[in-house]
């Protein structure tokens, strides 16, 4: 049997998509699974064993060649192999789990007999597919996901995430940190302030003095991280009167699955590194505003979610705000607390 997952991305999509993977390595045991992925998220899928085949879309890239006249031969060449390894077998079953026209398409281009997706037409999507499932909203996505499985035959009411960091990633996240004096067994909080969406980053002067309360009555160490934030963590740290080191940037995304294996804790905005820890059975504090956790929050009983929920226009989806109320009210002093319970019940 062959199997087909499209899951294209963002980071936090594809890692709420692994539980359904490991769903259907179940239930078809035999089977090969190739899953179709962008570029950004592709890494979180080397080494996983219930995958046969990574096939890996340069969408964004061959987007920018063309716009920019740049590249157009070996753009058009590459697409062009891109297209031949995902028709180049009949698949079974191809299931959307992006629900979008970009990914649609990719399932009507390949080929298969039974091509399933959501019955919203998002987009149009919904033309695309000969089997569709109901996609109720009020779920977390991984349970959302897991929905697909269940219509064929999964029978688990537990979602299991699988990433490997690879042992050679977990020993370059332990000389980062003993270049900036931390050793093996020293007690260690992740900060992960960046977002994509403005309406759901906290304000840099709480971060700097939450990471101040922590390092000053907690006694533990801050580590920083985040990929294209420097001036954001660069701002922060000349904010705070204690030290901490600054990560960004230093690491793949299964580098940063080894930090966060390594940690105690992370603080972050809804993000894709929120649900990476999460992922990683990392505790977490998360820090939500527009957004709503009961859709994309940290998956699992070991996380903290601190929001105003009694704010009438909670949650919004707005991606731009001109007050920003839910995040700006959140106080410095609920975080830390939300971070000294979880350390306490950690340890």
């Amino acid at each position: 049997m062959e199997i087909l997952i499209i899951k294209l991305s963002a980071i936090g999509d594809v890692i709420h998509s692994l539980p359904s993977l490991r769903a259907l390595r179940e239930i078809f045991p035999d089977a090969r699974i190739s899953w179709v992925v962008e570029t950004a998220a592709s890494d979180l899928l080397i080494g996983n064993p219930d995958l046969d085949r990574i096939i890996i879309s340069h969408r964004k890239k061959w987007a920018a060649n063309l716009r920019n006249l740049r590249d157009v031969r070996d753009t058009f060449s590459e697409a062009a192999s891109f297209l031949r390894d995902l028709r180049d077998r009949n698949y079974d079953i191809i299931i959307d789990f992006h629900g979008l026209f970009k990914s649609a398409v990719l399932a009507f281009l390949a080929r298969g007999k039974r091509k399933i997706g959501y019955d919203s037409m998002q987009e149009l999507s919904g033309i695309f597919y000969n089997e569709k499932i109901t996609e109720d909203m009020g779920k977390h996505a991984v349970d959302r996901y897991l929905d697909f499985p269940r219509y064929l035959g999964f029978k688990g009411d537990k979602a299991e995430f699988k990433i490997y960091p690879g042992v050679e990633n977990e020993r370059q996240v332990e000389d980062l940190l003993r270049a900036h004096q931390i050793e093996p067994g020293d007690p260690v909080i992740a900060v992960s302030p960046q977002a994509l969406w403005d309406t759901k980053l906290w304000d840099n002067q709480k971060f700097a003095a939450l990471c101040d309360r922590i390092s000053d009555e907690l006694g533990m160490k801050i580590v920083f991280t985040g990929s294209g934030a420097e001036e954001m963590i660069a701002d922060i740290t000349a904010k705070m009167k204690t030290a901490a080191v600054n990560l960004e940037g230093r690491t793949t995304l299964r580098g940063l699955a080894a930090l966060f294996k390594r940690v105690s804790l992370l603080v972050t905005t809804d993000s894709g590194p929120m649900h990476l820890a999460a992922a990683m059975g990392t505790p977490v504090v998360a820090i939500f505003g527009p957004t709503s956790p009961a859709r994309t929050g940290p998956y699992g009983g070991t996380h903290n979610v601190i929001q105003k929920i009694d704010m009438k226009c909670v949650p919004c989806f707005l991606k731009h705000c001109e007050t920003k109320d839910c995040m700006d009210s959140v106080t410095v002093d609920e975080v830390f607390q939300a971070v000294k319970m979880r350390i306490k019940t950690a340890l």
